[in-house]
């Protein structure tokens, strides 16, 4: 078929409108492209330091105050939805708390996916200097995320009626009481009884302390009265104050405490200024990133304000305590620096 010069011209024209066409589209699907890329990196701005693989360290076997730290942010994350991946907890016990200290300070110090999880005990220990050279400056403290506190309590038919009572026992003939608590001689339940022994004025070697395997060997032991005194803390005797088993004779707060806990008497109020709060937190790394550790802060920070995060807490018969980046810094500083002059007048620095 032959075609005049007019055809040939048109359908010329016809392919090039056809080419002008293809190289608009081609064009604009070029620009969205760089518009979603764009917007993509903004995004990914938006979330600089946000975790892969988020990571709860529990320095212990399963169970026990680590653990249940673990779990504490655990829900709380997922409760606010704070991560879009759900936190992993893993266990590193040894020394309580030793190892994943050293580990995170020597092996593992950029590690911008994990959190460790601490208490008051974590910081007795580094200021005994039972963590090696190593101090509480050579970690990034993170956040603070409830508190517990101590108590001494007695069983249900026991004759001290209060700590007056307690106190004058203790200061007619020491070796009459047997004392149990968790850990060895210079952990916290030991350090809570040999304050006592300081307030009735007699040397706590004078003092008969069973050391036992947690909190809840002290009550079993308590109700089967082997012992006659119980150190521990508050969120181990709930259950056990509803029921009556047992008596607390003081809380070690600088006030009575709310909701369920309101009845206890203080130290305090009873006239003996002794206080141990049993603050539970996290730390990490050395080398952590700015943006890293911001943005984990800046996660404690939103789920902490959610009123879910009071209810997770609440369960665990926990109290706020909400202290995050610089302030949970200088709250360390101070506590480890008086517990460590609380240790060397009791002669256990290492």
């Amino acid at each position: 078929m032959k075609f005049g010069k007019n055809q040939n011209m048109n359908r010329a024209k016809r392919y090039k409108d056809v080419c002008n066409m293809k190289n608009l589209t081609l064009l604009a699907l070029t620009c969205v492209s760089v518009t979603m890329a764009g917007c993509g990196s903004g995004n990914a701005s938006k979330e600089a330091g946000q975790p892969k693989r988020p990571e709860c360290i529990a320095p212990a076997k399963p169970g026990g105050g680590f653990d249940m730290t673990c779990k504490l942010i655990q829900s709380g994350f997922k409760q606010t939805d704070q991560l879009k991946d759900p936190i992993r907890v893993t266990y590193m016990p040894g020394g309580v708390g030793a190892v994943a200290y050293n580990k995170i300070v020597n092996s593992d110090p950029a590690n911008n996916n994990a959190v460790v999880a601490f208490s008051t005990g974590s910081l007795l220990n580094l200021a005994q200097g039972k963590f090696g050279h190593f101090t509480e400056k050579d970690v990034k403290w993170l956040s603070g995320v409830a508190v517990d506190y101590g108590l001494v309590s007695v069983h249900k038919d026991s004759p001290l009626k209060n700590l007056d009572d307690l106190m004058k026992a203790l200061r007619e003939n020491p070796k009459a009481l047997s004392f149990g608590g968790a850990g060895s001689v210079g952990g916290q339940d030991w350090m809570q009884t040999a304050m006592l022994a300081k307030k009735a004025g007699i040397s706590p070697a004078d003092l008969r302390f069973v050391a036992l395997e947690g909190g809840g060997e002290v009550l079993t032991s308590l109700l089967g009265q082997h012992i006659q005194v119980g150190v521990g803390n508050i969120s181990e005797v709930s259950s056990y104050l509803e029921s009556g088993d047992i008596r607390v004779l003081a809380v070690f707060a600088n006030k009575r405490l709310d909701g369920k806990f309101s009845k206890l008497p203080t130290a305090k109020e009873q006239g003996y200024d002794i206080e141990w709060p049993v603050i539970r937190g996290f730390y990490m790394g050395p080398k952590v990133s700015d943006e890293a550790y911001g943005w984990w802060k800046n996660a404690f920070d939103k789920m902490m304000a959610n009123q879910k995060f009071d209810a997770v807490r609440e369960n665990q018969d926990l109290l706020p305590f909400q202290l995050t980046g610089e302030e949970l810094k200088a709250y360390v500083y101070k506590q480890t620096a008086e517990m460590r002059q609380l240790s060397q007048e009791y002669k256990l620095s290492q």
